[in-house]
């Protein structure tokens, strides 16, 4: 998934999730600092939001379900990976992947996973804390030859 689709998804999904959190058209055009005026303009399809009212739907309302949904997990996450492409984080506990990931390859409980709708990959150790995400197939291939090689 990229910037452009990311912004899509965000744009066609803001009425929902404003309905979803029982806000008024005001209060949501405050919340994400544009006007009332263009908040109706993208919720009108007329228009997209630009890459700034992106970012600040995934983030105050990453936990939506229709955006959740729409991007096959944490909005958070996707947007940090179209920034930097690969993430190494601390340790981050996860679900497990059961919903929107497909595991690719499994080690001694390591699974490398692609996600179905972002189709970034992330490696998840054997209590399910995720240990990188990134959008490059080649890194991911990369990161996980380096881990399996340590935890044998």
């Amino acid at each position: 998934m990229d910037r452009d689709q990311l912004i899509q998804i965000a744009s066609e999904s803001l009425k929902l999730i404003r309905t979803e959190n029982g806000y008024t058209q005001e209060k949501m055009a405050e919340l994400l600092g544009i006007s009332k005026k263009t908040l109706v303009q993208i919720e009108k399809e007329r228009m997209v939001a630009n890459w700034t009212v992106t970012i600040a739907i995934c983030a105050l309302f990453r936990n939506s379900l229709i955006l959740q949904n729409r991007v096959g997990g944490d909005p958070m996450e996707v947007i940090e990976l179209t920034a930097h492409d690969v993430i190494i984080i601390p340790k981050e506990k996860t679900m497990g992947g059961y919903i929107w990931w497909k595991n690719i390859e499994e080690y001694e409980g390591h699974r490398l996973q692609q996600n179905l709708l972002s189709k970034h990959y992330r490696i998840l150790d054997h209590e399910n804390y995720r240990l990188m995400s990134t959008l490059d197939e080649a890194v991911a291939y990369e990161k996980w030859q380096a881990i399996k090689t340590t935890i044998k």
